[in-house]
């Protein structure tokens, strides 16, 4: 058993490891508790997932091209139309 200032420093070290270990373990709950309440947070919002919006991006997209292609189309046949 050590005594005199190699046992206060050496009770010191522990203290300051168990008061470290319970920091990271406070901080690991609250980071839990934070994303939790994010999440439950952001799931009520309605908001869509990126995926999802990426995926009616490109849906809208087509059919921006396809309305340019049929407009094109459209107004070729008006042309022929009045030739005629």
């Amino acid at each position: 058993m050590s005594t005199g200032p190699n046992r206060i420093f050496d009770d010191f070290a522990k203290l300051m490891t168990d008061a470290a270990g319970a920091a990271q373990g406070v901080r690991q709950e609250m980071e839990t508790a934070f994303k939790a309440q994010a999440e439950r947070w952001l799931n009520s919002m309605d908001l869509v997932k990126r995926e999802e919006f990426e995926a009616v991006r490109e849906m809208a997209i087509k059919a921006r091209d396809e309305n340019e292609k049929l407009e094109a189309r459209i107004a070729a046949l008006e042309e022929k139309l009045a030739k005629s």
